[in-house]
């Protein structure tokens, strides 16, 4: 099969995406990226993003020295929404649904959605990333994306708050220090609802974890794992879409990451940091990828629908360079990828955890 285009079911998003494994050996003379800028200063004093520096907005910044936490400046979504007028010039208030003057008319309906949108600063180095930060560094970021959880957690009407990182210019990051961020939102997004469908579903039909069962399937197989410790598996998914896309689990059935216990938190720093340098490694540059943690919805108080766990989408495809293009088919059809999981997973596997830049500078074998 691995030979031969064919399709994969994805149980999480119920969708199938279709696996083109010769397509990557076309010639390409399409669209090349600038090659990944050099290495960044360890303080940059035009950053706003830096320790004592001045934001955008003219707040400046404490001298912290390990993360760091703000409400976005420029934030997508705002605590407190003020009412809205429907075209009918109708009062509406937040949260009401919304829809054209034509009350039978249900295609054209709005709703009112507040959120609070928080940025992490991972370290006060600018030139640093999660692959380049010690582990217990990681750990201080992991802690302060809990924290965060339980902070927006007290707010009654917040239902969900997404982590998530986006790494690097071609993924959209604005700023090239070391940072993700949090929303929280007063609905569930469509993704994570869509799997919570999913969790749903197979508890229905077979009385366990979907994740849990899939776990236990890609352990039996050791075709597609890219790194694990005692706490978290990082694999590429059976059904991935992403050239090196991963999907990162944990070994024990929590629904949130706020339920990880002290050894559970230092595995997720672990293998954070080595999963990203066997990115860097792939290509000797840093990565792009955008990282995102699924979890409980914070009103949910039943565990057994939910597992943690992130996935990773990264954009490179052949070079760190060129990439991977989601148009025509992938637009109109269904996901398609250009080579199978298990060459990517190999591929992944076989660069090593020693970091090309340290590589370079002592000539130490990976």
């Amino acid at each position: 099969m691995n030979d031969h285009p064919h399709r994969r079911f994805n149980p999480l998003r119920q969708e199938w995406v279709l696996v083109s494994p010769r397509r990557n050996d076309r010639p390409w003379q399409g669209h090349v990226d600038p090659a990944p800028a050099d290495a960044a200063p360890p303080f940059d004093p035009i950053c706003y993003l830096c320790p004592g520096n001045e934001r955008a907005r003219g707040v400046r910044n404490p001298r912290y020295s390990s993360t760091f936490a703000f409400d976005n400046d420029f934030a997508a979504l705002r605590p407190q929404n003020a009412e809205v007028r429907t075209q009918s010039s109708e009062l509406r208030t937040p949260n009401a649904e919304l829809r054209t003057p034509n009350p039978d008319d249900d295609l054209l309906v709005s709703r009112s959605e507040r959120g609070v949108c928080r940025v992490v600063c991972f370290s006060p180095r600018h030139d640093l990333t999660l692959a380049r930060m010690a582990t217990p560094e990681i750990r201080a970021v992991v802690d302060r994306w809990i924290d965060e959880y339980a902070s927006l957690a007290t707010m009654p009407w917040v239902q969900y708050a997404l982590v998530f990182e986006n790494r690097g210019p071609m993924m959209g990051a604005s700023n090239p220090h070391p940072h993700g961020q949090i929303w929280a939102t007063e609905t569930i997004p469509n993704e994570p609802a869509r799997e919570q469908e999913a969790f749903a579903r197979r508890r229905s039909r077979h009385g366990d974890c979907l994740l849990c069962a899939y776990f236990g399937v890609e352990t039996r197989l050791a075709e597609r794992i890219v790194c694990e410790n005692d706490a978290f598996l990082a694999v590429v998914p059976f059904w991935a879409v992403w050239p090196f896309e991963t999907l990162l689990v944990s070994r024990r059935h929590v629904g949130a990451m706020h339920e990880l216990n002290d050894t559970e938190r230092d595995a997720l720093a672990d293998i954070l940091r080595r999963l990203i340098t066997r990115y860097d490694n792939l290509f000797e540059a840093p990565f792009p990828y955008s990282m995102g943690f699924h979890q409980r919805p914070i009103r949910q108080t039943s565990a057994d629908d939910w597992h943690l766990h992130a996935h990773v989408y990264p954009p490179l495809l052949r070079s760190a360079t060129i990439r991977k293009f989601m148009v025509g088919f992938e637009l109109l059809g269904s996901p398609q990828r250009d080579l199978t999981p298990e060459d990517a997973a190999s591929r992944l596997q076989a660069v090593g955890e020693v970091h090309y830049a340290d590589c370079t500078r002592a000539g130490a074998p990976r």
